[in-house]
């Protein structure tokens, strides 16, 4: 019985560059400059948020098989209550706030909910498929005052699977590479689902060459929990990790232990730290917790906060949420976790967590 491995199909990359005039360049100082002072008002106070992930919309143009966050129906939460949301994050000291989804770019307002967010003082990040950027989409973000975009592509030819695939993506990656003011991380995966571990290396290689940051991610199972990798997979994601040597995951053992199968010992700060705040205006531990603590945001108080700082979550041994943990490590070092709470997975109770087949 032949063991062969398919060769995964060729893709030829248009060339791309990323010029730096003295404008980028100073947006990029300040943008750094600002992340700087966010780390140092973190270390010094823990009664606030460092970052929040909001939801401006569930729906998603796409269906990808491994993910539990989206559906296919859902409106745009009104721009009236964005901009409340925005507000009530900004009271609470909130560093960053990134809008996710769903994909926000299909939301209508969404240039008015990032400027809210710089009005706050805030930094503005947003997570994308990147299906709807264009030349005049990337300068519209420019101008709302963007300072971070994430795209996830998880293949270099679309698959059942995933249609975010470099194949579909390159020339929108070359536009941002052109016009885009703000940091670009582009971001490939291993894991469940995924046919052809080599592409991470081939998409994270085209992100470096046109000047992005990027990342590697294991992806999670649907509760976000662990799902060590296989031999090619391990191989491939050692590959990309020495690629990206400049990637914050060098300085944590978080990722190391997912793909060794081994669980992480860690203080999960989420509802403290991290918060996840969906489209119906609720504050969750992560996107995989939805239902704890599940309070309305504007409600959400400075000794919410402080609770959920000191609370250990029982799900946080086998966690696979990459951003809830390199916001936790922030505080690592201190304040050890004096309550309990053990949330349910997410396939028990939760009828919004159920995929799109």
């Amino acid at each position: 019985m032949s063991t062969a491995v398919a060769t995964p199909p060729t893709l030829e990359l248009k060339p791309g560059h990323r010029p730096m005039p003295l404008r980028r360049r100073w947006k990029a100082a300040t943008r750094r400059m600002r992340e700087l002072m966010g780390i140092g008002h973190a270390l010094l106070s823990t009664g606030h948020p460092y970052m929040a992930q909001i939801v401006p919309m569930r729906r998603c143009n796409l269906a990808c098989t491994y993910c539990n966050e989206y559906d296919d129906h859902s409106a745009p939460t009104p721009l009236d209550e964005m901009l409340r949301r925005i507000d009530h994050l900004g009271r609470l000291g909130t560093t960053v706030i990134t809008i996710s989804g769903g994909e926000p770019l299909m939301h209508p307002d969404l240039d008015e909910v990032i400027k809210r967010i710089r009005k706050t003082g805030a930094l503005a990040g947003m997570i994308t498929n990147g299906y709807y950027l264009n030349k005049e989409r990337i300068e519209r973000l420019n101008k709302a005052g963007l300072d971070h975009m994430q795209i996830s592509i998880d293949n270099v030819m679309p698959d059942a699977v995933s249609k975010k695939s470099l194949k579909v993506l390159d020339q929108r990656l070359i536009w941002l590479a052109e016009y885009a003011d703000f940091h670009v991380n582009i971001n490939s995966v291993v894991g469940g689902g995924v046919a052809n571990p080599q592409d991470a290396f081939t998409v994270s290689s085209r992100a470096l060459g046109l000047g992005f940051s990027s990342t590697i991610g294991i992806i999670h199972d649907g509760s976000g929990q662990l799902k060590p990798l296989g031999g090619e997979e391990r191989t491939v994601w050692e590959r990309v990790r020495k690629l990206t040597r400049r990637s914050y995951s060098r300085f944590n053992h978080f990722q190391e232990a997912i793909a060794n199968g081994q669980p992480n010992d860690w203080r999960c700060r989420a509802g403290g730290r991290y918060l996840y705040v969906c489209e119906n205006g609720l504050v969750h531990y992560c996107s995989q917790q939805r239902g704890y603590p599940a309070t309305p945001l504007a409600d959400y108080t400075t000794a919410d906060v402080k609770r959920e700082f000191l609370t250990e979550k029982g799900c946080a041994p086998n966690c696979t949420i990459s951003c809830v943990h390199q916001v936790s490590y922030i505080d690592h070092w201190r304040a050890p976790q004096t309550s309990q709470i053990t949330p349910p997975t997410a396939h028990n109770g939760h009828g919004e967590l159920v995929q799109i087949s």
